[in-house]
């Protein structure tokens, strides 16, 4: 059974920093990609950052610059590195791994991000 569990949330400062982990537990699959999603309140939720097992990133258009997402395959954990943090950065983030062989996708419990201005 795959299971996804995230840390590292809490409250931080505007410009400060924060570093989120999810690391995915089970065994017999292969993780073809991991990302980070986040929701606020009263909105969807939107991208944040995705890696592949190859090394291929992407992000969401407001953390380009001042977020980076890493992964470790041997541990199957991502990490989401947020630099320059800014109040609309506040709100819930979702970890979530998609499966090699049948595309399944799995999701954390998410971790609340909180940014005081």
């Amino acid at each position: 059974q795959v299971q996804l569990v995230e840390s590292g949330g809490g409250l931080v400062q505007a410009g400060g920093s924060l570093r989120l982990s999810c690391a995915v537990s089970g065994s017999g699959f292969r993780i073809s990609a991991m990302g980070w999603y986040r929701q606020a309140p009263g909105k969807q939720r939107e991208l944040v950052a995705r890696i592949r097992s190859e090394g291929w990133t992407n992000y969401g258009n407001s953390v380009k610059g001042r977020f980076t997402i890493s992964r470790d395959n041997a541990e199957n954990t991502v990490y989401l590195q947020m630099n320059s943090v800014k109040p609309e950065d506040t709100a819930v983030y979702y970890c979530n791994a998609e499966i090699a062989y049948d595309a399944s996708i799995y999701w954390g419990q998410g971790t609340q991000v909180t940014v005081s201005s």
